[in-house]
């Protein structure tokens, strides 16, 4: 039998034949929710894309799409979930549209200024320090670049996975954030323009603010 703290290091940092199998069924189990969050920003065709927490890859997947004459980035702490990326980008790869690196979101290895856009799907709530790695993700913007996040699961959302989320927090080490803590996140670390958005029914939330361009 698998423990639950296997599962749950599965989650923030897949590795093994566990980890093969945790990124395929996010990779599934995603997918709607990625549209959907995707569904509330404007991605232009030139875009330079940052997927932060890529996966299992197939939201790099679908901004590399999207994005058609631009370049789409994705960074994980976890060689598995680039080694999968890598296998589902293949294609988007060789003809240089895309590249994965190992890495952390509070060290990105990318120069400031760099990013139109910059996701993170399922993944702010294992970030290491959010107020600093929010502010790592502001300096990769480009002024006028926007962050989004976009998560299946938030605290006060009346869903049975986010009540089971929450009552594992202490546990999990997941940073499970209400919708003004959301938005108080943003801001806090000099973010524009900030929207929290909420599918109520579905427990599903995405969050986006932008980087001011300097009058």
């Amino acid at each position: 039998m698998v423990s639950r703290n296997t599962l749950e290091s599965q989650c923030s940092k897949p590795n093994g034949w566990l980890g093969r199998f945790s990124l395929w069924r996010m990779n599934v189990s995603h997918s709607k929710l990625t549209d959907w969050g995707l569904g509330h920003v404007s991605i232009e065709n030139r875009y330079t894309i940052l997927d932060v927490g890529c996966g299992g890859g197939r939201t790099v997947n679908k901004l590399a799409s999207i994005a058609s004459e631009g370049k789409v980035y994705g960074v994980d702490h976890s060689e598995e979930s680039v080694a999968i990326t890598k296998k589902m980008n293949s294609q988007w790869i060789s003809l240089g549209r895309v590249e994965t690196r190992l890495g952390s979101v509070s060290e990105l290895s990318f120069p400031d200024g760099m990013f139109d856009l910059v996701t993170a799907v399922e993944t702010h709530f294992w970030w290491p320090n959010l107020p600093s790695d929010m502010r790592e993700v502001f300096r990769v913007l480009k002024p006028g670049g926007m962050l989004i996040l976009i998560a299946e699961v938030y605290k006060g959302a009346n869903t049975a996975v986010s009540r089971l989320a929450e009552k594992y927090a202490s546990r999990t080490s997941m940073k499970l954030l209400s919708v003004v803590e959301h938005r108080e996140l943003f801001i806090n670390a000099g973010y524009a323009e900030v929207q929290v958005i909420e599918e109520r029914k579905k427990g599903w939330i995405c969050g986006t603010g932008r980087k001011a361009v300097a009058s």
